[in-house]
Order: C-alpha cells, then structure tokens, then sequence
C-alpha cells in the first residue's frame, strides 16, 4: 500500500509549486511517486473543474458547488487515487476534502459538517493519510497572486479578500479539529525555505511507512 498525501493552502500559498518540487526529487530519490491535483486529476473531473472555475459561472449556487466538488473528487479517488495507493505510490495531492471543507463549508456558510459528511459519501472515507498545510496571511498570499498570476483569472480570483480571509479562518479550525492529520508549515517564508521544510516532512513519512526506492514512475 503507497501513501496519500495531500498538501493544502489558500490561495497564494505556493501549494502547487511545492507539489510539483516535491514530486521532482522524491522521483530523483527513486520513490514511485504521483503528483495529481483537486479539481481535476483525471478527464471527467477536470471537465468539472472547467465548469466550476469558470468566471463566467458567478451565478453557481454554493450547494451545486460543493456536489461539483464532491463528484469530481469521487471520480478522481477511484480512477487515480486508489489505483495508484494499491500499487505502493507516494500520491502527492495538490487539494483534497480540506479544501472544501475550507472554501464551501466554512467561508461559504454551508458548514463543515455538513460538506464533511457529502464529502465521505463521495471518498467512502478514504481520508489522505496525512495533510501538509501551508499557512499563510491572506493579504501576503493574495499579493503574490496577483504579481504572478498573470493574466490567468478564475472564479476564486473574483472573491473579495473577506473570503479569503474566511478561507483561512476555516484551514486555522481544520487544523484544531484534525491535529493527528495536519502538519502546518509556515507558508510565509522563502519559497525554498517553505519546500526544504514540506520535502523533510515526506522524506520522514516515506520512511516511517517503509515504502522503498524503486525506479518505476507513472
């Protein structure tokens, strides 16, 4: 059995500049490693992730959002995930359940329970086994979005910084809430003092789970 990831973070936080550093050495190590993202990761969800982040998609109901979300995820899990974790990977996620639970349940007001709960019908509890946060202050990382984003825009670009702010209250209570799954790294540092610190964070789970070095990549 491999070992599932998931590495989370508001916007800003460098979270799929990490995941893919990550994934480039672990493979250089001879891990056998996966590097996949939310929403999306295989065909079908990233046909709903286009629905979803599609700016001209303001009008989508928050409850349409998360079962988009919670579909996505479900398709992702059993064509990607489960496949990979049967043949001994190191998944690295970038995003998974925490996200919603963040976005929809906490800064949207539906609630986290209750995405908790639509959530674990779609994964049938197949929680990460283990979840790395990046924490950062809103205001930091949406400045860094906006220097770097170009003119790449998504429905998420066109929230004001109150639910940003929201956003990360909501990773702030997952991490309280969940202390044996989350392990927080302070996403305000350099990007390479943030990668070295997220790197030896997985160097060390590799080898508590004993998973072995072996060329084979996906």
């Amino acid at each position: 059995m491999g070992l599932f990831i998931t590495i989370e973070g508001a916007e800003g936080s460098g979270k799929t500049t990490v995941c893919k550093q990550v994934t480039e050495k672990l493979l250089k190590e001879g891990y056998k490693v996966l590097y996949t993202r939310e929403p999306g990761g295989v065909k079908i969800a990233e046909q709903i992730r286009n629905i979803i982040l599609d700016v001209n998609n303001t009008d989508l109901d928050p409850r349409s959002e998360v079962l988009l979300y919670a579909a996505s995820r479900r398709q992702h899990l059993v064509e990607k995930i489960e496949p990979a974790l049967n043949e001994g990977y190191v998944i690295i996620c970038d995003r998974f359940i925490d996200s919603s639970l963040a976005y929809q349940g906490y800064a949207r007001g539906i609630g986290i329970d209750e995405v908790y709960n639509i959530n674990m019908f779609a994964i049938n509890n197949r929680l990460p086994d283990f979840t790395i946060l990046l924490d950062i202050d809103p205001e930091e990382g949406l400045k860094r979005i906006n220097k770097s984003r170009g003119n790449e825009v998504n429905r998420l670009d066109l929230e004001k910084l109150s639910f940003h702010k929201k956003v990360h209250e909501g990773y702030d209570i997952l991490k309280q809430k969940y202390p044996n799954r989350f392990i927080v790294v302070n996403a305000n540092q350099t990007p390479d003092q943030v990668f070295n610190d997220v790197y030896d964070i997985i160097e060390k789970k590799c080898k508590e789970y004993q998973l072995c070095k072996n060329s084979k990549n996906i």
